[in-house]
């Protein structure tokens, strides 16, 4: 491996604003050495041990950051019942029936995608329907936006639930409305139930398929994450980190129920080097659209007497909030519904009242909707909106169901930014494409592969790709605290980029779903890509 590397030739976008074009990046070790003109870097390669590359004129970007995935729950994907695409009860049935064949009687069988909003023959998932083709198996199969899972009988004797099992805090388990049955749906805070006695695989099936995915990751241009998913795999990483393995830069959350833990240890939003670090601690404050589940001034369109799930009490948010602040912990909460994401609001209000955790960098997750008078206490309250533009596409249909009448106000990233909010933005992987450009096409147009909606859905709300590109580099970096260290192209700062095969910012927004990652550099060194380039 060469010390230095010159690439040349180039259309660089910094996303540096005092410098916000060149045409070659220099670099020495992992570090980003100078930016320019091409005739000004070139002298630069004269000596031993520089490895000079010409891009012919292909576009250069600061490495992507994905602001918000569940990387080993995407990582193990593969090795579990994969539904997503199975638009019928008996073809997702189907599907779980080749699992149990090939598993051992009482071997758990975990799945994940079923959406039964797209099941065409409008079934509603039960208990007894896994039962039929899984009867001497535990099964349990987590609905695609992450907050229900449905269990077969063997599931719920091994996990002690019957008729008597109450509904835990911030939680639902499904019954018949007649008879009180179980249905064998568990939502929210009652998932836990289920996967409390789910085995989970151990370290070593677990960093094997980390590391495919990092392999994933880096060919989409990746380069780093903030990694949602529990605290399992935070051993994983630094294991992978020793060996010289870890190919992104990780920012992990801290799940709300290791608080304790994590403040009794003294650690701290930020510890750690460039490659991993502890990130903010992660709060449910509701549920989801999709099983609707989240949260609401007014209830969901044709249900009446829903108001969905609050995930903790107000009084539990604002002392969470303020104990991870106290002890120099950013929160990163989830508010997906109006009522949510008003409440959370709420909470950073009265804690920057006081002057505790002074610059500790906030989050709200997904921010879906929102009612138009909490748009401007973003900015306000210095909360920055961690948002996935891919979920405003996917859940259009669902929007207009179920949020008609307010849906103008979901997914409203063109107005958070106008009232002076900050974005970073995500993919949530693998609930949808953790590819960062399928992300910067919906933010662009709000619309889907095939160009639909015409024109775009509620278009006044698009992002322009520069913004969209700057949600998932410096807005990304700058959520971590780390916007000096990454996310532009500048000398002194890590060097990670993705070099892409035409200029986004130039063609046509649909053309950018064309556009491939030709080479993803990771701290001076090319880790996906043609030697040649």
């Amino acid at each position: 491996m060469t010390d230095y590397l010159l690439l040349l030739n180039a259309k660089v976008y910094t996303m540096d604003p005092a410098a916000p074009r060149a045409e070659a990046v220099a670099i020495r070790g992992p570090r980003i050495l100078a930016v320019g003109k091409e005739d000004d870097l070139r002298d630069l390669a004269e000596g031993d041990g520089w490895r000079v590359i010409d891009l012919g004129g292909k576009t250069v970007l600061p490495g992507f950051i994905d602001c918000h995935l569940h990387f080993l729950w995407y990582a193990l994907g593969p090795s579990r019942v994969q539904l997503d695409g199975a638009y019928s009860l008996q073809a997702t049935l189907n599907r779980v029936k080749r699992h149990v064949d090939q598993a051992e009687p009482g071997e758990w069988v975990l799945g994940w995608g079923w959406n039964d909003a797209d099941w065409q023959d409008a079934a509603s998932p039960s208990r007894e329907d896994l039962d039929r083709v899984a009867a001497d198996n535990p099964v349990a199969l987590k609905k695609k936006d992450g907050h229900v899972v449905w269990a077969n009988s063997l599931a719920l004797r091994v996990a002690g639930i019957d008729e008597q099992t109450g509904d835990p805090p911030g939680g639902r388990i499904e019954r018949d409305e007649d008879t009180g049955r179980l249905v064998g749906i568990f939502k929210e805070e009652a998932m836990d139930l289920i996967y409390d006695v789910a085995p989970l695989p151990g370290p070593e099936t677990r960093q094997e398929a980390l590391l495919r995915a990092m392999r994933e990751a880096q060919a989409l241009g990746l380069t780093g994450i903030h990694d949602c998913d529990g605290s399992e795999s935070l051993s994983d990483y630094q294991e992978m980190l020793s060996r010289g393995e870890l190919g992104l830069r990780v920012f992990m959350m801290i799940p709300r129920e290791n608080l304790h833990e994590e403040i009794r240890l003294g650690l701290r939003s930020g510890f750690g080097n460039e490659y991993l670090r502890i990130g903010n601690v992660k709060v449910f404050s509701d549920g989801t659209l999709g099983s609707q589940t989240a949260q609401m001034l007014e209830p969901f369109v044709g249900q009446p007497e829903n108001l969905g799930i609050a995930a903790i009490s107000q009084e539990e948010l604002e002392d969470v909030v303020e104990r991870a602040a106290d002890a120099g912990i950013a929160c990163s909460v989830h508010a997906i519904g109006d009522r949510a994401n008003r409440r959370v609001l709420n909470a950073f209000a009265k804690l920057r009242q006081k002057s505790t955790g002074a610059g500790l960098r906030h989050r709200i997750e997904h921010v879906q909707l929102l009612h138009p008078e909490d748009v401007g206490r973003f900015k306000e309250l210095d909360i920055i909106a961690s948002m996935q533009p891919i979920h405003a596409t996917s859940d259009t249909d669902l929007a207009e169901r179920y949020w008609a009448g307010r849906e103008d106000w979901a997914y409203a990233w063109r107005s958070l930014l106008n009232a002076g909010a900050r974005l970073a933005l995500g993919s949530d992987a693998p609930v949808e494409s953790m590819h960062p450009l399928v992300g910067i096409h919906a933010a662009v147009t709000r619309q889907r592969a095939d160009g639909q909606p015409e024109g775009g859905w509620y278009p006044e709300q698009c992002l322009s790709v520069a913004q969209a590109v700057h949600g998932y580099t410096l807005g990304a970096a700058y959520s971590s605290g780390e916007e000096k260290e990454k996310g532009s192209i500048a000398a002194g700062k890590l060097a990670d980029l993705a070099v892409l095969s035409q200029d986004i910012f130039e063609i046509p927004p649909q053309e950018i779903l064309n556009t491939r990652v030709v080479a993803t550099i990771f701290g001076g060194r090319v880790v996906h890509g043609d030697d040649n380039l």
